[in-house]
Parts: structure tokens; C-alpha cells; sequence
């Protein structure tokens, strides 16, 4: 397979919307030695289901590396990234999630201080971030889109949400492709055309 520049895709979407399935078989595409990057932690039955059928799905030949927190930090660190093609980190979402309960934990409280978890995440993307500038590997994030649903009750939820949102905007940013599933069906959005943001010159200024 020829060997391609390095490329960062971020995968979006909502529950069920096809996300991993792309993801993995983008990654597939980019290369044949793929790190499998999991952040999940299987501590119920429902959840082990799940991860047993991830497993089942995925190539043999791929390797899976379990980081359910300081991702970045496990995959400078483990000797199985090298010789590795392509990082498909799957997910975020759960990775964001750890943050955050890990944050609670360590605060010994039911709801640790968002300005404080939202640092953590931060420092978890620019690690993500230069680990793939540094590694030269393509990178694939899966993440959900959690802000167009109703708004959390509970305070917790509203610092998850918000924290995963500014993650999900900090990666688009940095990202090469930013790839939206809904209902199965990709979406690049980097490949659309964008409004006029605010601060930017109006393209319809001067125009007929």
C-alpha cells in the first residue's frame, strides 16, 4: 500500500449512527497495521456485551491497546505502536467521561469543579494532538455529538456535555476530514461550504 501524509479524521455522530463501522473500516483503508486505541471500561454486562462485539468485528491482525484515561500518554508509551499505520481511537466520548469521574474521584466529590475537568480534557486533546504530529501515524477519533438533545438535569451531565463539546471543536479544528454520521450515512463537513463567520471578511460584500 502506498504510503500516504499522515491524516487526522474526526467521526461524529449520535447513538447508533453508524460511527464505528466507518471508522473502522476507514482505518482499514489507511493502513494494514492498525491500533486498535480502546478507552472503554467494561464494568457491567450491557457494556462487556458491547465490547465483545467490537471485538468480534475488528480485523485480527489489529492491535488493541486499552487506555481508559491519558490515552496519549498509554500510546507514546507502549511498544505496540511501533511499526503502526493508523491510531483509531474509539471513543472520546468515553475517554471524556472517564476524565470527568476521575476528576469527581479525586476531588471526593458528587461534582467536581467544571473549570478544573475541562483543563484535564484540554490537556488530554493537546496530548492527542502531539502525539500524532510526533508519531507520523494517520490518527481516527470517534466521538459523539451529545449537543442536540435535550439539556442534562443535573449539573454533572451539563459539565460532560459541554467538556465533550469543546473537545468535539478543538479536533474539527485540527482535523483533515471531519466526518458526520447520520443514520449510517457519512457526511464530510470539511468538504462543504462554510457560512461567513463573524470577524472574517463577507464573501457577499461587493458582490452583484
Amino acid at each position: 500500500m502506498e504510503k500516504t501524509r499522515p491524516s487526522l479524521t474526526l467521526v461524529l455522530g449520535g447513538a447508533r449512527s453508524g460511527k464505528s463501522t466507518y471508522a473502522e473500516a476507514l482505518a482499514g483503508q489507511l493502513g494494514e497495521r492498525v491500533l486498535y486505541v480502546a478507552t472503554a471500561e467494561p464494568l457491567d454486562g450491557e457494556m462487556q456485551a458491547r465490547v465483545v462485539a467490537h471485538q468480534a468485528r475488528r480485523p485480527q491482525a489489529w492491535t488493541t491497546l486499552e487506555a481508559p484515561l491519558d490515552a496519549a500518554a498509554a500510546l507514546r508509551g507502549t511498544s505496540e505502536s511501533a511499526g503502526v499505520e493508523v491510531v483509531l481511537l474509539d471513543c472520546l466520548t468515553l475517554l471524556v467521561s472517564n476524565i470527568l469521574l476521575a476528576a469527581a474521584a479525586s476531588e471526593d466529590l458528587p461534582e467536581p469543579d467544571a473549570t478544573e475537568v475541562r483543563s484535564r480534557v484540554e490537556a488530554e486533546i493537546d496530548a492527542l494532538l502531539a502525539a500524532y504530529r510526533e508519531l507520523g501515524m494517520h490518527l481516527v477519533i470517534v466521538s459523539n455529538e451529545v449537543g442536540l438533545g435535550l439539556v442534562p438535569p443535573y449539573p454533572l451531565g451539563r459539565t460532560y456535555r459541554d467538556c465533550l463539546g469543546w473537545a468535539n471543536q478543538a479536533l474539527a479544528q485540527a482535523a483533515d476530514r471531519v466526518i458526520l454520521m447520520v443514520a449510517g450515512l457519512p457526511l464530510d463537513l470539511k468538504a462543504l461550504p462554510l457560512a461567513w463567520l463573524p470577524g472574517e471578511p463577507d464573501p457577499g460584500e461587493g458582490g452583484p
